[in-house]
């Protein structure tokens, strides 16, 4: 249970990537004065909760009702996050994250729903990995809620880090961020290796 907890804490901060989300949020939203900012960021991240949430609850249950089952999960999730981590560690905006628009930026006023809350933050990445972290603690009450605890705390960092975009770029810089993220992804990668050899395991022993 507690490892569960553990890998569930170290996927969903590899996933929301806190420094360089926010670094790409300073960036979409030079143009907005500080409160409309921090409004924004509020509104984001509580958009991305509810998401998270409701798959947490019953991305199991559509995934049975659609014939699709945790071994498979595991391989398309595991597969699905090395390609995030893959694009973290070569510096790459992976379609799973980069905001739309030329250049990277975003043209519309509102990023608030898109591409902020979706994908940047309930990304495909985050929507399975909760689906997956959830089955892992194995219909556990008290595992799912360490799961959804861990999920709330890592929402926190990251709504944390939004409202203070500006001073984790200061304090970072560009370089600093990017190398973050570079090491973050290497980790992701091994979770995602992970996922997946239990995916085989599981389908074939099933």
């Amino acid at each position: 249970m507690l490892q569960t907890a553990a890998n569930a804490f170290i996927a969903f901060l590899v996933i929301f990537d806190p420094p360089g989300t926010a670094a790409i949020f300073a960036g979409m939203t030079r143009s907005m004065g500080g409160e409309q900012r921090r409004a924004t960021a509020v509104r984001a991240v509580g958009l991305a909760a509810l998401a998270l949430l409701g798959f947490a609850m019953g991305g199991e249950a559509l995934l049975k009702a659609m014939g699709i089952g945790l071994p498979a999960l595991r391989l398309s999730g595991g597969l699905l996050l090395f390609k995030l981590a893959a694009d973290m560690v070569f510096g790459r905006l992976s379609g799973m994250r980069a905001p739309p628009g030329r250049d990277g930026e975003q043209a519309r006023d509102d990023i608030t729903v898109f591409p902020l809350a979706f994908p940047l933050i309930a990304g495909p990445g985050a929507l399975t990995t909760v689906v997956l972290m959830i089955a892992q603690a194995g219909g556990d009450e008290l595992g799912i809620l360490m799961v959804l605890a861990v999920l709330a705390i890592n929402l926190g960092l990251l709504l944390f880090a939004l409202k203070g975009a500006d001073r984790v770029l200061r304090v970072l810089g560009v370089t600093g961020a990017d190398a973050i993220g570079r090491v973050l992804g290497i980790i992701l990668a091994a979770l995602a290796a992970q996922f997946v050899i239990d995916g085989l395991r599981q389908a074939i022993s099933g």
